[in-house]
């Protein structure tokens, strides 16, 4: 089980960046695989999911601003962001779950990247 993000950085609000999860086969295939986000002192919170057949589902805040995808040919997740705000500063991780049920709920997946941080100021 590897999940491997890539892609953080310190961008200037309004501004862009994509996010990219390297799953190992087995994870990739998970039922649901998604993106989370904690900011200091704050609770890791689901920002965007996508289910094997390609539904999705997105934290409210988010929706418009942000798109999951995934990769097919090299078995990535991957999180496009656009106009970024301050609020979206946070440490990102992908990860997977294997049961049924896509939600945007943490504590329902299996396995975890060790994240990559983004920083909008």
């Amino acid at each position: 089980v590897q999940l491997v993000e890539s892609g953080g950085g310190l961008v200037q609000p309004g501004g862009s960046l994509r996010l990219s999860c390297l799953a190992s086969a087995r994870t990739y295939s998970s039922y649901c695989l998604g993106w989370f986000r904690e900011a200091p002192g704050k609770s890791r919170e689901g920002v965007a999911a996508i289910v094997r057949d390609g539904t999705t589902t997105y934290l409210s805040s988010v929706k418009g601003r942000f798109t999951i995808s995934k990769g097919n040919a090299e078995n990535s997740l991957f999180l496009q962001m656009s106009n970024l705000k301050p609020e979206d500063t946070a440490m990102y991780y992908c990860a997977g779950r294997s049961g049924s049920m896509c939600l945007l709920d943490p504590s329902r997946y299996d396995y975890w990247g060790q994240g990559t941080q983004v920083t909008v100021s």
